[in-house]
């Protein structure tokens, strides 16, 4: 068996072949295990030299709300020059790096309208089950994602498709999108026509039409906006695919782009490594909030904050969320966090962005979608075939499973580099497909708390 050790404080090393940790040397019980060069845990009973370390002898270290110091680092930045790509630019300034015509329901009754509309004019639906019965928050965040995804630059038309009565009707839904561009953005409500599929149809058709003639033109690639996430990890994902990303969040970063992590209960037992880096006080305390307050969500539904990782992420060699947040706070490298955003904001600053929400995967991938990420760098280990509305490369961890899902990845980590990742990641920006466009695999979810009426 062949073994990696991460860090030169770890008691633990890791195997290659199956991504489990095996001890060092003899570990006391109550002693702390260390991977990563941070603590994963502690020893639940006395551990031997070379025996095997996880669930049956490892516990969390994990409370609740915490009192954090700012204790910020010197983040060293080495400003590099910009590459140059192809993309489309939107009135807002903002870049496209797709001009597909999308579909978004304003409630979950319009779907299958919507999916008719889709599959008779090739356009990309988005259907979800909400926009009605919401009250308060949920209603919100619902009408932010939706108009999110209504102002991405990666669409060159969207049609938006309302029913009439719902709550989430046209008008009410216009109230929180804002500024939009009309030449790419209509809107048809299903009850004021008399044939819903026929007038969609047109309208999709006029929108294709106007978008044909959008052109690419040079653009520097820091005008780019990246997203970040992680699924199916395994006990490689942070060695691997997370750090390979890193590295090229690093790179992004260094050229005055934008990268946007999230999954907040992922930074769980890894969050001051992330707070070290906030660019001011302000950043620090916004960060703060952004944990703790993800804490008490957990808290105020009574459960414990450590209810992760996952049964895959365990039987794939992750035993803690400590563990699974080290491993998964590297995709956003070394730079600088520079700014905190909401749950449904956009991002506006460059550099790295930290974004609320829950590490679900689709609900994840279309947040990172609506904060305006034109691109996605998806790590897994055990593999997903889950993708967003924008390209979403698929990142192995290793290579028997990028072998294994050929048609669900787009890279393997464990024989590429950095360099290849981020000429990857210039190709699809060009257009090259990613594997979940080839198979039409694209879907949103929306973030719900509250009561459904």
């Amino acid at each position: 068996m062949e073994f990696i050790v991460i860090n030169e404080k770890d008691n633990v090393r890791v195997s290659l072949d199956n991504a489990h940790k095996y001890a060092l040397r003899n570990i006391k019980k109550g002693e702390k295990i260390i991977k990563y060069g941070f603590p994963i845990g502690a020893a639940t009973q006395d551990i031997s030299e070379g025996e095997h370390v996880h669930t049956h002898n490892l516990k969390t270290l994990l409370s609740g709300v915490c009192t954090y110091a700012y204790e910020p680092e010197t983040v060293k930045v080495c400003k590099t020059e910009s590459p140059e790509i192809l993309a489309y630019v939107r009135k807002d300034g903002r870049i496209g790096i797709r001009n597909d015509i999308w579909i978004i329901p304003t409630v979950g009754c319009i779907n299958k309208a919507a999916e008719k509309i889709g599959a008779l004019t090739g356009a990309f639906c988005f259907t979800h089950p909400y926009g009605c019965s919401q009250l308060s928050g949920d209603h919100l965040r619902t009408q932010q994602i939706l108009s999110g995804l209504i102002r991405h630059p990666n669409a060159g038309g969207v049609l938006v498709l309302g029913l009439g009565c719902e709550n989430n009707n046209i008008e009410q839904l216009k109230s929180v999108l804002g500024e939009y561009d009309s030449d790419r953005v209509k809107f048809l409500n299903a009850q004021s026509c008399g044939d819903e599929i026929a007038e969609g149809v047109k309208i999709a058709e006029q929108l294709k039409a106007n978008a044909d003639r959008d052109i690419r033109v040079t653009v520097p690639a820091s005008k780019l906006v990246i997203g970040l996430k992680c699924g199916g990890s395994d006990g490689l994902s942070g060695i691997t695919a997370n750090a390979v990303t890193g590295k090229v969040t690093d790179k992004i970063c260094a050229m005055g782009g934008t990268a946007v992590l999230t999954e907040v209960p992922e930074m769980f037992g890894a969050e001051q490594l992330l707070l070290n880096r906030c660019a001011d006080r302000e950043v620090f305390d916004k960060a703060v909030g952004l944990i703790n307050g993800y804490k008490e969500y957990f808290i105020s539904h009574n459960q414990p904050i450590s209810e992760n990782p996952s049964p895959g992420n365990k039987e794939g060699g992750i035993t803690t969320l400590e563990e699974k947040s080290l491993g998964c706070v590297q995709k956003g490298g070394h730079a600088a966090v520079t700014d905190v955003l909401d749950y449904g904001d956009t991002a506006k600053k460059a550099g790295l962005n930290l974004l609320a929400g829950p590490g679900n995967d689709m609900v994840a991938v279309t947040n990172l979608t609506a904060a305006g990420c034109n691109i996605i760098l998806f790590t897994t280990g055990r593999g997903t075939p889950l993708g967003a509305p924008v390209p979403t490369v698929k990142i192995a961890s290793n290579s028997v499973t990028a072998e294994k899902k050929k048609n669900w990845t787009d890279f393997d980590a464990q024989t590429g580099n950095e360099d290849e990742l981020f000429d990857l990641l210039l190709e699809t920006a060009n257009g090259r497909q990613t594997q979940n466009e080839k198979n039409g695999f694209r879907e949103i979810a929306v973030f719900k708390d509250g009561v459904t009426l």
